[in-house]
């Protein structure tokens, strides 16, 4: 193998006429000539990427499909760099010609250490912003805790000079990863920084007020985990979280109609840590609160969803729940009407899963059934999603993304190649999904003549070619070598697709020879030593591109007509619910549930006087509803109260019934029902006041509290939304009982209106009512 930095002298001499500058030719792998061309093949445009060194367990680590966002020195190792290359072959190190890094072992650079990840490019194709942390133990048993940082880079034109420069304005003391820009140049990202809203303003950014909750908590293996999206105006300071994600979400991005796409883990499930034994192994316990003065208790109390672990004999009528997914999700650049993309589910998208009760034969498990479904092609996970744009434009064609079906474990986030078909608009029950590389990519299988490798960060380029990430290991993640002399089995190369939809495996390579580093850095407790390839990750297409609307939802008919009805200005109400830091929840049916799902109870009926039935088979149970009891995401679960050194930093998110105390002031009251509930009303509806910026859920019950349908996701609204749905889970086509979505004016909601109008203060009402 021949390595770039033994090879530089030869090629610096032959460098083109005016490419060469003092820091490239210092960079570890400046170079461009017609005999050692930086590309196999040629370009349409610059391609910039990240070259990391490669971590080989994939546990919480840089790479991993979760809890991959930290910075310490034991979860992504140094040496890494911001690379770009342009279509005449020139590479250029970006990071090393603004003065950051250094070539080899990380030994003494402190400060000068560095590693780098997920740039994304400006709509004006000028500028990029990236992820970078700096700092590296000097000393064995030294520092080991860093942060990742945003930073933007410009000079990105051949020939130009590179300036780099770290944003103002973003949480610091919080890993701040996976940036993009939205139509204003805003920069949407993931961050670890707790949820809390009291210090969210620009004059305290690095307040440490909050910092007893940190970091949350995954719901699957309790480890850190990012709090959700935020936005950040770097200019004027403004700060706020856009999506709560109670066990994190990924890589996102605005497509080309303006929504803000992303992957999110959905874990919505009770605490495994806290399961039978397990609480002696791991200490479990609820806090008092999550204010600042919470104190550990003996409580380890779960009260939604059902219970992920029933000991035998099972007389509970329940069947155990496993909820599992990594799927498509979409927001608003306001950060309104978060739902998956385009409404599609497990029922779109995946292979099986289990129903709720087990006493009722209309309740059955899910099978996929290509009779019954367009998507022919299951997957497990949707990762790493990105936008082909390459159809705008083409009514029948635009709107494809491509993504990664990848395990949780074992694979650094890589797997298999797909793409589904998703405009606003398409109804969930009719996008298409293609499998692009063979599904023996998605697994372990090193027999299958099919499995070609792992493949993870997929793009698209101008010219319709997808570039990839490829490691061509078959199997599972591991170290070749010794934890000091570390040799990866997953060895990650930038190459383009090739073949038959369906057939595609992994062609030429974008640079003709590895990036290679020797280095040297403190774990922080032994010395590592490797010298070898870097893994190259993370392209993205350095092009201009339209700037994309900034779509809102329209206030639909029916809601319209109930503040009609009321005499309710909605821009009043928006602007009062904004101003209590409320958002507002309307269901009009909450009886009327998809067909597609015999998962869940579907012969429903609203247990008052006159209460509407919906029936989706005329024989079988028909459960009564009365109240639909809500939660809110609070950070309560503890880890390692048996422990001396405990409790362990951080809290898991546990769904506890509506409390939040301006919601509670406004709601009315709903005695027969549990703790957090509203009364369902006669038509089906329902309607309340929620926080805002906090996860919700919620489940309908029958008249003594007993569940009977629950959330299998959590929602965050803004403060001011009005948050409407069909039914409980929402119609994509018919109902159980054949029927279109439900737009009845929701009698609720003309309820909520009604008290709120003649609640507010006198003064204020005048405006309210208009």
């Amino acid at each position: 193998m021949i390595r770039y930095d033994t090879i530089r002298p030869v090629i610096a001499a032959l460098l083109i006429a005016g490419a060469a500058s003092a820091a490239r030719a210092s960079a570890d792998a400046s170079h461009a000539n017609a005999d050692h061309p930086a590309t196999t093949t040629a370009l349409v445009n610059p391609v910039m990427f990240v070259a990391q060194y490669p971590v080989p367990t994939d546990f919480g680590s840089i790479g991993s499909v979760f809890a991959n966002h930290r910075g310490d020195i034991e979860y992504v190792g140094r040496g890494g760099d911001l690379y770009i290359v342009y279509p005449d072959g020139v590479l250029r190190n970006l990071t090393a010609e603004a003065g950051l890094g250094i070539p080899g072992g990380q030994l003494q650079a402190g400060a000068g250490a560095i590693a780098v990840r997920d740039p994304a490019v400006h709509w004006s194709g000028t500028k990029a912003v990236f992820s970078m942390v700096t700092g590296a133990p000097e000393t064995l048993h030294g520092e080991s805790v860093y942060y990742w940082q945003l930073y933007e880079v410009t000079g990105l034109g051949e020939g130009e000079t590179v300036h780099i420069t770290k944003v103002a304005n973003q949480p610091r003391g919080y890993n701040n990863i996976q940036p993009t820009y939205d139509s204003e140049g805003h920069i949407i990202f993931v961050s670890d920084r707790p949820r809390r809203t009291e210090t969210m303003h620009p004059d305290d950014l690095d307040s440490t007020a909050d910092r007893y909750l940190y970091p949350q908590l995954d719901e699957y293996e309790s480890r850190p985990t990012p709090t959700g999206l935020w936005k950040l105006d770097p200019v004027g300071g403004e700060l706020w979280l856009m999506e709560h994600a109670v066990s994190g979400p990924g890589n996102p991005f605005v497509d080309s109609y303006g929504r803000v796409i992303f992957s999110r883990w959905d874990h919505l499930i009770r605490d495994q840590q806290n399961d039978g034994d397990a609480t002696t192994d791991y200490g479990t316990f609820n806090y008092s609160s999550e204010g600042p003065d919470s104190v550990p208790t003996s409580d380890r109390t779960e009260v939604f969803p059902e219970p992920r672990y029933i000991p035998p004999p099972n007389t509970t009528g329940c069947e155990v729940l496993a909820f599992n997914l990594f799927g498509p999700w979409q927001v608003f650049q306001d950060g309104t009407g978060e739902e998956t993309v385009n409404h599609i589910g497990r029922h779109e998208l995946q292979n099986y899963f289990d129903r709720t009760f087990y006493g009722d034969p209309n309740l059955v498990e899910f099978f996929f059934d290509p009779l019954q479904r367009t998507n022919q092609h299951p997957i497990r996970n949707l990762l790493q999603l990105r936008e082909d744009t390459t159809h705008a434009g083409d009514p029948l064609q635009e709107g494809w993304y491509v993504a990664v079906d990848a395990p949780d474990f074992g694979s650094h986030a890589a797997g298999q190649i797909v793409r589904f078909r998703a405009p606003p608009g398409l109804n969930a029950a009719s996008i298409p999904l293609d499998w692009l590389t063979p599904t023996a990519t998605a697994g372990f299988d090193t027999s299958d003549p099919e499995n070609s490798g792992h493949y993870r960060n997929p793009i698209v380029l101008a010219d319709g070619r997808i570039l990839v990430a490829h490691a061509p290991e078959k199997g599972l993640d591991g170290n070749l070598g010794t934890p000091t002399s570390p040799d990866p089995a997953y060895k990650f190369r930038l190459r383009f697709l090739t073949g038959a939809v369906g057939e595609m495996t992994a062609g030429d390579a974008l640079l003709p020879l590895p990036l290679t580093k020797d280095i040297s850095f403190y774990d922080p407790d032994e010395l590592v030593h490797y010298a070898g390839p870097l893994w190259e990750m993370s392209p993205v297409e350095v092009v201009a591109h339209p700037v994309p609307p900034q779509p809102t939802a329209p206030l639909a008919a029916p809601e319209q007509q109930a503040f009609d009805l009321e005499g309710v200005d909605p821009h009043a109400f928006k602007a009062w619910l904004h101003q209590h830091d409320l958002a507002a929840i309307v269901m009009r049916n909450v009886t009327s549930r998809d067909a597609a799902d015999k998962q869940q109870p579907y012969n429903l009926h609203v247990a008052v006087p006159g209460g509407v039935t919906t029936v989706g088979t005329p024989t079988g149970t028909v459960y009564d509803i009365a109240h639909l009891q809500f939660f809110q995401a609070d950070q309560l679960r503890g880890l390692g109260i048996n422990d001396p050194n405990g409790p362990y930093p951080g809290r898991r998110v546990l769904a506890e019934p509506l409390h939040d105390a301006a919601a509670m002031a406004f709601n009315p009251p709903d005695p027969a029902g549990p703790s957090g509930s509203q009364a369902i009303h006669a038509d089906g509806s329902v309607a309340v006041f929620v926080p805002a910026r906090r996860a919700l859920a919620w489940q309908s019950t029958d008249p003594a509290g007993t569940p009977v349908v629950r959330e299998r996701y959590w929602i965050t609204m803004q403060p001011g939304e009005i948050r409407v749905c069909d039914g409980c889970h929402g119609v994509n086509t018919v109902n159980q009982a054949g029927q279109p979505p439900a737009q009845n004016v929701a009698t609720a909601f003309r309820e909520l209106l009604h008290d709120v109008k003649n609640a507010v203060d006198v003064i204020f009402h005048d405006d309210f009512g208009g």
